[in-house]
Parts: C-alpha cells; structure tokens; sequence
C-alpha cells in the first residue's frame, strides 16, 4: 500500500474517533442536564392508571402518590385505592444516590409488607407495562451516552417537540434488561419525551411517550415543568399503560410517616 493511502486511511480513521468521541460527550452533556431536570421537593397527585389489552378493554385504576425529594434521596410512595383487587396495595420506593434502590410493598390480601428484592427487577410492577427496574433512574455514569442528531418527535395527540436524540448503551450489560435505549430529549424542558427501549435480542420492545408537559407553580413560588400524561407501551404485548395526573399540589411538606413501611401497612400517619 502506498504511503499517501496509508496516511489517507489513518487521517479517516482519527476522523471517526474524534467524531464518535464528540458524539459520546455531547450525549453525555445531554443527559447529565436530564438529569439535572427541576422536580419539586414535595408532590402529592391524585392519578388514573388505564390498563389496556390489545384487543382494547381497559382497567381503570385510581391512587394517590406522594414524592419527596431530601439529603440526596428521591422518595416515592403509591396508595392504590380502586378497584377492589388492588384496593390498599401500597408501594415505597427509595433511590439512592449511587446505591441500590429500597423497595417495599403492601399486599392487604396477606395482609403483610415485603422488600422487593433486586432479583425481581425484571417482573412486571401490578401488573403494568413497567417493571421494578423501570421504576427507578438510571445514574449517568451508568451509560455510554452517544448523540445521534436533531429531530422532531410528534408524540401521541398530535404534540410536537425540538429534540436532541441520544443512544443510551449501558456499560455493564448486566445492569440493564434492555440492550440500548432511544430517547429523545426536548430542547425545551430538557425532559425525555419519548424514549424506545430494546431487549436482549435488540428488538423494540417499550415506548415511552410523554404527551402533556405543562409549566406550573409550587406552594413556594418556584416554577417546574411537569409532565402529567405519559403512556408506556409494550410493542411486543399490544399492552400498554397510561399514566394521568388529575391533582397535583405541588411543594406542600409533607409528614415523613408517609414514607416509612408504617404508613405501607395501614395507610395511616
């Protein structure tokens, strides 16, 4: 091989690393701003799950949910009040900053609390198109992150969002169910509105859709975006869930009972 080829196919080949190596930290930058997205310290919403099968019929579920945002901790905790089969079924869940997530929940039909354990991540959570993983967040460091381009996103309902598009690839493959994952960033919230998450197989396997994001304001005069409709679709089922909040207060403290296994077993402060 000539030396002008040689020195041709080695400038090409710096040519891609210098570009994949840009595409990686602007996808890093990218997430890290998601992740720095502006969430209230306390929340209490009255929310409507829909449960639709693929041939259409539905489950309507109501519960309430509480969140806390404190010393490096993010707490949730959902209150099932109808219908009657998952009536008093309350979930906690606790993320931790750079540990494993606490989970616990109460089943009245033993009428007894239990912790998830990390084994059961995989398992679908009541039922939903999501499981005990996709309830928790991933941490940055977690992730290869690789911007891919700018585009549109239409989402169900007809709204459209600006967005940055990031291949998310995790680095220990066994920290994730999924192989990567699509999202698509909205250059206006930074709040990931539409995400598509692939199996071990590398097939599309979820979609999920933020379909109302609006801009409110806290009990203490601090302004957020809230995202209040989202649907989360298994594409391989036809099964998907819907998630709407009817109620929001927003800011309100909120006792510190409410996130303990106490309050799971008698929804009681």
């Amino acid at each position: 091989m000539k030396k002008t080829v040689k020195v041709l196919l080695l400038s090409v080949f710096l040519m891609v690393l210098a570009s994949f190596a840009f595409a990686n930290e602007r996808g890093t930058e990218i997430m890290t701003e998601v992740s720095d997205f502006k969430e209230p310290k306390f929340t209490r919403s009255q929310v409507v799950m829909t449960l639709t099968e693929k041939n259409g019929s539905k489950e309507v579920r109501q519960l309430l949910q509480y969140g806390k945002d404190e010393n490096d901790k993010t707490y949730a905790v959902m209150d099932f009040k109808t219908p009657a089969s998952v009536k008093d079924t309350r979930f906690l869940q606790i993320e931790n900053k750079n540990a494993a997530d606490d989970k616990w929940i109460y089943l009245p039909s033993l009428k007894s609390t239990r912790r998830v354990n990390s084994s059961e991540g995989s398992k679908s959570f009541m039922g939903t198109d999501a499981t005990y993983d996709d309830m928790s967040s991933r941490e940055v460091e977690e992730d290869e992150h690789e911007y891919l381009r700018d585009e549109k996103c239409t989402v169900e309902g007809g709204a459209t969002y600006d967005c940055y598009v990031v291949k998310e690839t995790p680095i220990d493959k066994k920290s994730s169910q999924y192989s990567y994952r699509m999202v698509w960033v909205d250059k206006d919230s930074m709040y990931p509105v539409h995400t598509e998450m692939y199996d071990k197989n590398d097939k599309l396997i979820k979609v999920l859709e933020v379909l109302k994001i609006v801009p409110m304001t806290g009990a203490t005069g601090e302004k957020y975006d809230i995202p209040l409709v989202n649907v989360l679709t298994n594409v391989q089922t036809g099964h998907s869930t819907k998630i709407e909040i009817v109620k929001l207060e927003i800011d309100k403290p909120i006792p510190a009972k409410v996130f303990t296994q106490n309050f799971l077993s008698t929804g009681k402060v």
